[in-house]
């Protein structure tokens, strides 16, 4: 003892997760073994759980951190169990046994023992877990999740306890909603989403025809409308892939998810061991996993040729989660953050060379989930009629302001009341207006629902304060987020979530600027669907719309990479004929002598509501200033319209 309690009770878990309910077994057997496999990490139990950083050190003393990372890792038995994937079972079941004959020996293992057993299993197996990643998202033969879709009674919420992921009553009440809807309306869900991968391809000048895979993502419960979207997509040629958000700790990118996945257990346990690869990272990691990455795509680039990009669905309405920082959690030196940045960096350009960004698609939709509250179904059927909103009327609107916001030589974005923002953005010149414009026209293609015009900012001459009373980010909450760019770089930056000012910047440096020592500002846009915001003021729902409706209801800005990243050498038009001339900034031109300085694989959207403005105005090269918004509401002609939802 205390090692014996560890190892017994991880031992009891990983011959209990194999002791997975037949498919034919009653749907109350598959819930209490849903509920077993997920229980120790649940809310009400992490306390005591060896998934918990602080009670793994607390009881394990200075092996705390080791084997909880031991521990999170074997968590994807559940995962594996049910793909039946031997090779996964038997390299975590392997590395359980090595760790535990190295506490049974008569001296206890150095920490260095210890640390060497963990890098070596991630380090020996890297090709076949990054290896399979890649593969998962080109080739369709790896049809887990897809024949669960298609091969289902979909009418009975059974078929969610098959993916081996957590099921909560989001999961359960989202697929009764969708089971009670007819036919006819849930097709016409999966066509809004289909078309708008479609136009995409369309407005982008982008070869479709050339394409046979996409890749599909969803949060368990939305399997009608895959199913038919699965069927749509099939009428384009294109087949689906579909995996599983990262299992692996190789796979990870901190707490975010990033394929399928079904309810989250404990979003605290989630950041708690979101640098799991603090254990790991190193210079000769980072070249092993890119060198398995180029050899994997270069032996499978037809398949990577013809995959078409991703096709999302979001959710949005749960509890906002804001996060404990633990000392004992695993953190990433200042090395490692270098490192981390590399790998993803050189990770995209590896990508972009088999999947040409120029050649590529995607589309976003997002709708909520029961625990929005009691008005879920009426909040789904209002966030239906948001995503199907008139494109037509929008595209008119959004040219006014277009013509207006191409009149200026910058734009100066000024907060009201506690907010203090205060920033000029400066814009690019253009030679020709009757050919280019600055700002893309956004109705509704890839970017579900309508309502923005965006551009990439110039970067020099950006300069001032942006700042929000709350927002959430990739599902964290940040209070009083202020972020100073000079010269379109962010410069200073501090929140409010913790006492010590040290933490809040940490706390930015990890999830917003990605261990990025500065980023710049990669786009700018103008949201214009006041429905939305009125929906949101209505319900009271501001603080859980995801960024993809948010950034529509407000002007908002993302650092990080351009909205064009890897395709910037790609001409975008407007629908009025004119090109989109703003493509690049100082940074991501650099990718002609070097992606590394280009890109940096990240684009964060920060929003600040209407009700935060004292304005947005045009400021021409002759001074004069063209208004946009004033309080909170359009005021240049033409637009006026869109007023009229903040007015019912």
């Amino acid at each position: 003892m205390p090692y014996q309690s560890y190892f017994q009770r991880v031992a009891e878990f990983l011959c209990f997760v194999t002791e997975r309910p037949p498919k034919e077994a009653s749907l109350e057997e598959k819930q209490n073994y849903n509920y077993r496999i997920y229980e120790d990490i649940l809310p009400e139990h992490y306390e005591e759980s060896y998934g918990n950083p602080a009670y793994a050190e607390k009881t394990l003393g200075q092996y705390g951190p080791y084997l909880c990372f031991l521990y999170a890792e074997l968590r994807g038995m559940t995962a594996f169990v049910a793909e039946k994937r031997l090779w996964d079972m038997t390299v975590c079941q392997e590395l359980f046994l090595e760790v535990y004959n190295a506490f049974c020996q008569e001296k206890l293992p150095s920490l260095k023992e210890l640390r060497e057993i963990l890098y070596w299993y991630v380090s020996d197996y890297s090709e076949e877990m990054v290896g399979r990643r890649i593969l998962e998202n080109i080739d369709p033969q790896y049809s887990f999740a897809a024949d669960i879709i298609q091969n289902s009674d979909l009418q009975s919420i059974d078929y969610l306890y098959e993916y081996g992921e957590y099921v909560s009553d989001n999961e359960i009440g989202v697929a009764c909603y969708l089971a009670s809807m007819p036919q006819e309306q849930i097709d016409s869900m999966a066509r809004t989403y289909t078309e708008g991968y479609r136009i995409g391809f369309v407005n982008g000048r982008k070869p479709l025809e050339k394409k046979k895979t996409v890749n599909i993502r969803y949060c368990l419960g939305f399997e009608r409308m895959v199913k038919a979207a699965i069927e749509q997509f099939a009428q384009m040629g294109l087949q689906p892939t579909i995996f599983r958000s990262a299992v692996h700790v190789v796979n990870k990118r901190q707490h975010l998810r990033i394929g399928y996945y079904g309810a989250i257990p404990n979003k605290q346990y989630e950041y708690d061991h979101k640098d799991d690869c603090a254990l790991f990272l190193d210079e000769d990691f980072v070249h092993r996993k890119l060198r398995v990455a180029q050899n994997c795509y270069e032996q499978h680039k037809e398949l990577a040729c013809q995959h078409g990009g991703p096709a999302c669905i979001e959710i949005f309405g749960e509890t906002p989660f804001t996060p404990q920082t633990k000392p004992q959690s695993l953190k990433l030196s200042p090395e490692q953050q270098k490192l981390q940045v590399k790998c993803t960096s050189e990770m995209g350009q590896i990508t972009n060379r088999y999947i040409k960004g120029e050649e590529r698609s995607f589309t976003i939709i997002a709708y909520p989930v029961p625990e929005i509250g009691e008005n879920f179904e009426e909040l789904f059927k209002e966030t239906v009629k948001i995503n199907t909103l008139d494109y037509q009327l929008y595209e008119k609107i959004q040219q006014t302001l277009i013509e207006a916001l191409d009149q200026g030589e910058k734009v100066h974005i000024k907060g009201c009341g506690a907010n203090e923002t205060d920033l000029y953005v400066q814009l690019h010149p253009l030679e020709d207006v009757t050919k280019q414009t600055n700002f893309e026209n956004c109705v509704a293609d890839v970017n579900i629902p309508v309502g923005e015009v965006f551009t990439s900012p110039f970067l020099t001459g950006t300069n001032g304060v942006l700042h929000v009373s709350q927002v959430y980010l990739d599902e964290l909450q940040y209070k009083n987020l202020k972020i100073v760019f000079r010269d379109g770089m962010t410069a200073e930056y501090s929140c409010s979530n913790f006492e010590q000012e040290e933490e809040n910047k940490n706390y930015i440096l990890d999830n917003v600027l990605f261990h990025h020592e500065s980023l710049p500002l990669g786009e700018f846009a103008i949201g214009t669907n006041t429905t939305a915001y009125a929906m949101a003021q209505k319900y009271h729902i501001q603080d859980k719309l995801p960024i993809l409706i948010a950034e529509k209801m407000g002007p908002h800005f993302a650092v990080g990479d351009t909205c064009y990243s890897w395709s910037e050498d790609t001409a975008v038009f407007n629908p009025d004929g004119r090109e989109i001339v703003a493509r690049d900034n100082e940074v991501s031109i650099l990718r002609k002598e070097d992606p590394g300085k280009a890109y940096m694989g990240c684009h964060t959207d920060i929003t600040i509501p209407y009700e935060e403005l004292e304005y947005i105005r045009v400021i021409t090269k002759d001074g004069r200033e063209i208004s946009i918004i004033e309080n909170g509401k359009f005021t240049l002609p033409g637009t006026e319209e869109l007023n009229l939802p903040l007015m019912a």
